[in-house]
């Protein structure tokens, strides 16, 4: 359990998270998940790096229970000031970050995916921010940056995801494959921007960034004001304590919207970016 990295070819670094059930993370998770991508990016030998998940799916967000467990603003300072880090580390990666996304992806996992510079996914995988049902705000910055503004819009405001095969047609996905597949995609993608000029990826990677429109370290920063606001007006507690004291979710994993996470598993949503709009 936790976060590894591996390098399955020259100039590739693979970083996957293991947190069963749901990959929802603790604070120290989001930490993890920050330094591994920061390290491998600044690994000389690196030049692309591939982000997946093992499990159910690739992140449920933030583990709530945690945040329920302990008294006070703790966890939720750790968990705001985690997600902020691992989510820079993934857009500020100095070689270009692919992420691999199965299954569900909710929460701070849109934080990494809207972060990313490419994304392959399999078919089964659903995107979505369910923040509203969890008493959060946050990653609309992230969200914006997969889908059009006024799907980001209507998907925050009803919790419902979007389909792998949806963000492929928006631009935001590269490829959609089965499951059984996805790593060896996701891979082959890696394997061709790595085949370019190491030195050159760096600078275009920083190149891009420097002329993107939102700053979306700020833009982000700003959303958690809220979600702090959130909490202090007690409204989020009541939200949280609703979601991590209800019976265990028993329905198939495969097209959750559980979002900012549970270390009990993923919320089952009957409803798609398409039934949205």
């Amino acid at each position: 359990m936790g976060v590894s990295t591996s390098v399955p070819d020259a100039g590739l670094a693979v970083v996957t998270v293991d947190y069963p059930p749901v990959n929802a993370l603790p604070v120290r998770g989001w930490y993890e998940l920050a330094d591994a991508v920061r390290a491998a990016g600044r690994d000389p030998a690196v030049r692309c790096v591939v982000l997946t998940a093992a499990g159910r799916g690739f992140n449920a967000g933030v583990d709530l229970k945690e945040m329920q467990r302990e008294e006070g603003h703790g966890a939720l300072l750790g968990a705001n000031r985690g997600c902020y880090e691992a989510f820079a580390a993934v857009y500020e990666c100095e070689v270009p970050v692919v992420a691999a996304v199965a299954g569900f992806c909710l929460g701070g996992g849109i934080g990494l995916v809207g972060n990313a510079d490419a994304v392959v996914a399999s078919d089964d995988a659903t995107f979505g921010l369910p923040e509203l049902d969890r008493g959060a705000l946050g990653a609309a910055t992230h969200l914006a940056r997969l889908v059009p503004q006024h799907l980001m819009r209507a998907l925050y405001f009803t919790s419902r995801t979007a389909t792998a095969e949806e963000l492929h047609r928006h631009g935001s996905v590269w490829e959609v494959v089965p499951r059984e597949r996805l790593l060896d995609a996701a891979v082959a993608l890696a394997r061709e921007i790595a085949a370019k000029d190491g030195y050159l990826l760096r600078l275009a990677k920083a190149a891009i960034n420097g002329i993107d429109p939102v700053d979306v370290r700020r833009s982000y920063r700003f959303e958690q004001g809220f979600t702090f606001e959130a909490n202090l007006s007690g409204v989020a507690d009541r939200h949280r304590e609703a979601f991590v004291t209800r019976k265990p979710d028993r329905s198939p994993p495969s097209t959750p919207t559980a979002a900012s996470g549970t270390s009990e598993g993923a919320a089952h949503s009957p409803h798609s970016a398409k039934e949205a709009r």
